[in-house]
Order: C-alpha cells, then sequence, then structure tokens
C-alpha cells in the first residue's frame, strides 16, 4: 500500500470542538435568537444543537460541513419544540441597561424590536425560512436541506413570509399617530 492511502485525517478534538464553538458561536446563537426571539430560549436553543454536533463530531468528516449540521440542528431543534409544545424554563425579564441608550441607539433598538415583532407574527415555518435565508444568508437549496423541506417549499413559504412582511403595520411609513 502507498503511504498516501495508509495515512488518515488527524482524529477531532476537545480542542478542535472548543475552537469552533468560540468562533461561530455568536452568530449561531444569533440565528437562535432570530428563530426564538427570547434570549434565554435562544441560548437553550444552540446549546442543544451543540450537543448534537459534539455527539457527532468524530463522524463528521468534512470540517467545512460543520456550521452547516449546526445551523441544520438549530433549525430541526426550534421545529421539534414547537411540535413538542415545549415550554422549558421562562424568563423573568430583561435585565433594564445601565445606562440610557443614545438616539442612535434608540433606533437600531426600535428597529430590532419591530424586526421581531414581525417575525413573531409569521407561522414557524415561514420564520425559519426567512431567518436562514435572510439572516443566515443561506441558499434555497441549503435552507430546504436545513429543514428538511423542498426546494419549491422554501420558495413558497418565503414569498408568504415577504408578502406578510411587507403588509406589516410595524414597518408602514408615516406618523403612526
Amino acid at each position: 500500500m502507498s503511504e498516501a492511502r495508509t495515512m488518515t485525517a488527524a482524529p477531532p478534538t476537545v480542542a478542535d470542538f472548543e475552537e469552533f464553538v468560540a468562533a461561530r458561536s455568536a452568530s449561531l446563537w444569533r440565528s437562535a435568537y432570530l428563530l426564538t426571539g427570547d434570549p434565554q430560549r435562544a441560548e437553550d436553543l444552540l446549546q442543544t444543537a451543540l450537543v448534537k454536533a459534539w455527539r457527532r463530531w468524530d463522524r463528521i468528516e468534512r470540517r467545512e460541513a460543520v456550521e452547516s449540521y449546526v445551523r441544520a440542528a438549530i433549525a430541526t431543534t426550534y421545529t421539534d419544540w414547537w411540535r413538542r409544545r415545549w415550554n422549558g424554563e421562562v424568563s423573568t425579564g430583561t435585565l433594564p441597561d445601565l445606562a440610557p441608550p443614545g438616539a442612535d441607539e434608540a433606533d437600531e433598538v426600535e428597529v430590532r424590536r419591530d424586526v421581531l415583532a414581525a417575525l413573531d407574527l409569521l407561522p414557524r415555518g415561514q420564520r425559519a425560512v426567512v431567518v436562514l435565508r435572510y439572516f443566515d444568508d443561506l441558499t434555497v437549496e441549503q435552507t430546504a436541506g436545513a429543514l428538511g423541506i423542498g426546494v419549491g417549499t422554501v420558495k413558497s413559504q418565503t414569498s408568504r413570509a415577504l408578502a406578510a412582511l411587507r403588509t406589516s403595520p410595524l414597518f408602514a411609513e408615516g406618523d403612526p399617530s
């Protein structure tokens, strides 16, 4: 046998997993937060997905596919929780900021609040498609794979979600008073 055929890739290590988590957890948490709309549930959702990844860590052959695997785990876990009517821990509320936000920060907070409120009005399937397509910047095919649905379903869910968001009173122009 040639030497090239007998060499194998280095086995995955705990350090590899820790490096992945340190590098990508903020982005993955943001996706989980956009799906759940709640910081504590987003943390639970991300941790659950990371546990799933850790359990399969030694079997994930292509390291470049790890993030896709975790994003798919986030999406499917989110859907599974909804199907089971998961009601784990309930947060006690948001802690107040120590300093009042400036004018620019206040505008950003208001926009974020409106986006989350509009996403919250969407059915879970549409919300998941919008988050994966537009916030996580996945292709239609990647979104379909992550959610375990067809490409046509992703397209129709996206179309319906965008139509609902366009007509949302949260994004109406002009003075609401």
